[in-house]
């Protein structure tokens, strides 16, 4: 009779994916979406922007650019939320509206991802931090400096976003949200936190915002859009607890800085 030796189970260690992220930080908010939404596996390691995490020396390791949103597959490491989401889209195999397989629909998601860095999202960053942050960081309450031409120039943004991409479409590639509404909703949902909502006024944009959020799932959306829409009682809280900090990003700020 052969002896019998008991097998040893082998367990193969997976790795979840980690993301770096700061929900105060557009991008990483469609990262955010993205992952929980497609029920993606994922450690969340927060990086808070606000105090100055970015700059440590662990996370310059990780990223030297000092900047979020960053994941970490394995050994693998990618910054830039748009090469971020097209990698999880492949990667996870998602459900194909967010990327289409389609030539020309995927063309139509390119074109505003690759439009919306400079024709977007600077807009909506800088009415955030005049009517958001400087106030309060600054001491005074007034209206600050360059903001009316902030808003002027952020109203022109999203009118070409409606004219030239969204149009009469449900979503910016047609009848189903794909990574150009994500990316798009976050930028526009940022001005919020400085109480100015740069989709009042259009009837279609408050539309497509009502079918964006019911798409994502009124739960997420409201869950990673908290923190930037109650951002003065953060700002506030930092005064409190490290007012030095609160200090430096003021002089960062009225410097022109992000």
């Amino acid at each position: 009779m052969c002896s019998q030796h008991p097998r040893k189970s082998l367990q193969v260690a997976v790795m979840a994916l980690q993301f770096y992220g700061d929900l105060n930080s557009q991008p990483c908010r469609s990262v955010y979406i993205f992952l929980k939404k497609n029920n993606i596996p994922f450690e969340y390691k927060e990086v808070r922007l606000f105090m100055g995490e970015q700059h440590s020396e662990q996370f310059q390791k990780l990223n030297p650019l000092k900047k979020v949103p960053v994941i970490k597959d394995g050994d693998f490491v990618l910054t830039e939320s748009v090469s971020i989401l097209k990698y999880l889209a492949s990667k996870y195999q998602t459900p194909d509206h967010w990327y289409p397989g389609d030539l020309q629909q995927r063309a139509l998601v390119n074109e505003y991802l690759d439009w919306q860095h400079s024709g977007l999202r600077p807009q909506a960053s800088r009415v955030f931090l005049l009517k958001g942050m400087v106030p309060f960081i600054s001491g005074s309450p007034g209206q600050a400096p360059g903001t009316k031409e902030a808003v002027d120039e952020l109203t022109q943004s999203v009118k070409k976003f409606e004219q030239k991409f969204l149009q009469d479409k449900p979503y910016v590639a047609g009848a189903d949200i794909s990574l150009a509404d994500l990316v798009a909703i976050v930028e526009l949902m940022q001005p919020l936190g400085g109480r100015h909502d740069p989709l009042d006024g259009s009837a279609p944009l408050t539309a497509w915002r009502e079918r964006v959020k019911k798409a994502i799932g009124k739960e997420l959306f409201d869950e990673v859009h908290g923190p930037v829409l109650n951002i003065q009682q953060s700002l506030e809280s930092i005064s409190q607890k490290q007012p030095e900090l609160l200090e430096a990003m003021k002089k960062m700020l009225l410097k022109g800085g992000k």
